[in-house]
């Protein structure tokens, strides 16, 4: 154990860096990420330099790039699409006298940031002494408005401590900013070399606009700055552009007690059918909207927004400091990456970092939706929205794989597929499935028809279209998948894959159902009576394999019967798909992430609680989580199983994936999927919420550490409150049009009102089997162990 002070210090209600790592900016900034779900802006300094990996994104801003292959074939994408670092107005460079204000020179004495998850705001502040011995304090404070979409601020302080000090203050908006690299790691991201074109740039009083366009999407973008200055003495200021810069620069003399004080406002804007005059006067209106507004007034605007989503979405943990932190930063970032997307994409890793090309893959459906819909659902209807806007797409590419309906593409940021490898990418057609699901969960939860009207009938019927031409019946009747990928990437093209079966059962239970309570949207769509019988057949008659020698489900079809993977000999090589051929993971009982485990989570009511035992006793001691996705998933089915303490150690992990970079690559920008995860792994594990079939229910256990858990979830119109105790568990029926509701807690209904909370005793969960061991090298992270 190091004798060092820890870096992050554990506090409910934010993330507060103690000390500055200059070996750890990137991971850093990718936690001190700001963003509204349009705009994101990576932690970087305020002066830019020293730093780890720059970043400023908007939301489906992409630049086309080829995607090479060693041999093409038929069907396979010709163009991927990645994720631009667009024009940085973040940058405020000082100079103290002569000297640059750079961490890495003189001596600093103190460094402190904080993110505040109640307020929004990137507070940062430092005590810094130049090589020439002129001390100085610096306070800054950074938001992404939640409220005003476009704008960003900044408010910028600088304060002599000890004599009167010439200070400039350099603030810059910079494109085409130099970046690192590319990482072998094949999660990283593409570099694009100079991908904006210069169109217009002009000086605007105090602050500049700066016109740009991607060079093959096409897709235009502005970026805007304005100032509000604050001295105590006369200052001199500047304003100078070029094509790809633009700084306005103030000069004075400040003596010791008193302050410069320099706040930044800065507004983005992209179009890809929008005039450069309609970006341009988009950018300069939403500068003036936060002039008007101050920089305190938007502060105030940003505390509003999330006191009412904390009302809804807090998720309280008594025994566990780290948990609580790491749930609610959780939940935050899950918040900053959807809350104003506003029919556009959630990426996998938000607008936090660059990885996966600024991808969404089914992480969004499959993770972060699910939490969404209970505690945001609006972010979840426009998430559907945008993929309703791709449908067109998905079924050209149906079309060219020589299939029927809609096929969603595996990764992307604008619908067209982007994934360069078919077995982990085309194969997965659970992907569409995923969708179509999000779209039911979102109808069974909140009650809404008029997104099923709207998006969700056109979704279903062309996914359930294609289940049909890529299934078939055997010479026995049973219905088959085969050549797919689940979840499990390591198992590729794989047949009667367990996970991806029930999810197209359901696709096409759920599509006959939609069809039947939208008749007219079925007749424009061509919906007969014998087709939504060959739906409910093949429903009816999948084939689910199972091993009856050793009395577990195969996670695919001979799955049990491969040879057993070394384990020893990878002990120290992971992830596997850097160290490991795919034709030796294709052919081995090696399990890259929960995927017979997810089927048991999704289809709870399909498996008895013995097979569910059995089941995750087998594939516990296969599962490496070379994937971000796993933790949560097995810390949900060990908490049914009767498994709670190991059941905490996975939910520590998808909580405190990111905080202590467990992945090694949160420096790429944070895991999403993951964070939203400690949600699902604490309410659906501990809490034991299932809404299976339009019921909402639960089944609670608490570990030994956690003494209480409180979280709400949205029903409908309502808000149920669940407070779990060491022995009984209270709900309450906080608001919502009707006065009662009818769920189950443990198996038993209970009718709630809004009258009075209704309080039922724990019933104990012992274990059916022994605690299962991992591969070697692969335990779950254990609480307290560090990282």
């Amino acid at each position: 154990m190091s004798d060092a002070p820890a870096r992050f210090a554990v506090e409910p209600w934010c993330l507060r860096e103690t000390w500055l790592d200059l070996n750890a900016l990137s991971q850093s900034e990718s936690l001190f990420a700001l963003s509204n779900g349009h705009i994101g802006l990576r932690g970087n300094l305020d002066e830019g330099e020293p730093h780890g990996l720059p970043g400023t994104y908007l939301n489906s801003f992409y630049e086309l790039r080829p995607l090479p292959y060693a041999e093409a074939g038929y069907g396979y994408p010709e163009s991927g699409q990645s994720v631009v670092n667009v024009t940085n107005g973040k940058l405020i460079r000082l100079l103290v006298d002569d000297e640059p204000f750079d961490l890495r020179y003189g001596e600093l004495l103190s460094h402190e940031r904080s993110l505040d998850f109640r307020t929004g705001l990137l507070t940062r502040t430092a005590h810094w002494r130049s090589p020439a011995g002129r001390e100085i304090r610096l306070r800054s404070r950074r938001l992404v408005s939640f409220t005003q979409r476009a704008v960003v601020a900044i408010d910028y302080t600088v304060e002599p401590l000890d004599r009167r000090i010439q200070l400039i203050v350099q603030s810059e908006l910079v494109a085409n900013e130099a970046l690192p690299s590319q990482s072998v790691d094949p999660r990283t991201a593409a570099v694009l070399e100079r991908p904006l074109e210069a169109l217009e740039h002009e000086i605007d009083d105090d602050g500049a606009v700066l016109v740009h366009r991607t060079r093959r999407s096409g897709l235009q973008m502005a970026a805007g700055m304005d100032h509000v200055i604050e001295v105590p003495q006369r200052a001199e200021i500047d304003v100078d552009t070029k094509p790809d810069w633009a700084r306005t620069t103030v000069v004075c003399l400040v003596p010791p007690g008193e302050r410069l004080r320099v706040v930044k406002y800065v507004a983005y804007g992209w179009s890809g059918q929008r005039s450069l005059p309609a970006l341009r006067d988009q950018v300069a209106a939403a500068l003036t909207g936060a002039r008007y507004t101050t920089f305190e007034g938007l502060a105030d605007e940003q505390r509003r927004y999330l006191a009412e989503f904390w009302d809804g979405a807090d998720v309280e943990v008594e025994g566990d400091e780290e948990i609580q932190q790491a749930v609610r930063f959780g939940l935050f970032h899950v918040l900053q990456a959807a809350a104003r997307a506003e029919k556009r994409a959630i990426p996998a890793k938000g607008l936090t970092g660059p990885g996966y090309d600024g991808h969404t893959f089914w992480d969004t459906e499959g993770f972060v939706l699910p939490v969404l819909t209970h505690i945001l659902p609006h972010a979840t209807a426009d998430a559907l929205r945008w993929r309703y806007t791709t449908l067109q797409l998905a079924r050209e590419r149906a079309a060219q794989l020589d299939l029927r309906g809609a096929t969603f593409p595996w990764r992307t940021i604008r619908g067209q597929e982007c994934s360069a490898y078919w077995p982990a990418g085309t194969a997965g057609f659970h992907v569409n499935a995923d969708i179509a699901d999000a779209f039911e969960h979102y109808r069974c939860v909140t009650g809404d028809d008029t997104l099923e009207a709207e998006a969700g009938v056109d979704v279903l019927v062309e996914t359930a279209r294609l289940w049909v031409s890529l299934g078939h019946h055997d010479r026995d009747g049973s219905w088959h998948v085969d050549g797919v990928t689940g979840p499990d990437e390591y198992s590729a093209l794989a047949d009667d894959n367990v996970f991806t079966n029930l999810m197209a059962v359901r696709n096409l239970l759920t599509a006959v159902a939609a069809t039947e309570r939208h008749p007219e949207a079925a007749q424009r769509l061509g919906v007969t009576a014998d087709e939504k019988a060959a739906w409910r057949a093949a429903a009816n008659a999948v084939h689910i394999p199972y091993d009856d020698s050793i009395g577990v489900h195969a996670q695919s079809d001979l799955f049990t019967r491969y040879h057993e993977w070394d384990f020893d000999r990878y002990r120290d090589k992971y992830p596997l798909l850097l160290h490991a051929p795919y034709v030796k993971l294709y052919a081995n009982q090696v399990v890259k992430q929960a995927d017979l485990v997810l089927a048991m989570h999704r289809f709870s009511d399909r498996f008895t609680l013995e097979q569910k035992a059995r089941n995750f006793d087998y594939y516990e001691r296969r599962t490496v989580r070379d994937s971000s996705l796993s933790a949560c998933t097995q810390a949900v089915l060990a908490a049914e199983v009767g498994q709670l303490e190991l059941a905490h150690d996975y939910t520590y992990e998808a909580a405190l994936m990111d905080i202590s970079d467990l992945h090694r690559n949160t420096g790429d920008g944070l895991h999403i999927a993951s964070l939203a995860g400690a949600w699902i792994a604490l309410v659906a594990g501990f809490g034991g919420l299932r809404d299976h079939d339009g019921v909402l229910a639960f089944d609670p256990a608490l570990p030994e550490n956690v003494h209480r858990l409180r979280f709400t979830v949205r029903w409908r119109a309502r808000r149920v409150r669940v407070d779990v105790g060491p022995a009984e568990v209270t709900y309450a029926l906080d608001d919502g049009a009707d006065d009662e509701l009818t769920l189950r807690h443990a198996g038993a209904k209970l009718r709630l009102t809004t009258n009075e909370p209704v309080t039922r005793p724990l019933l104990r969960r012992a274990p059916l089997l022994p605690r299962p061991p991992q591969p070697p090298g692969r335990e779950p992270t254990r609480r307290g162990a560090g990282t």
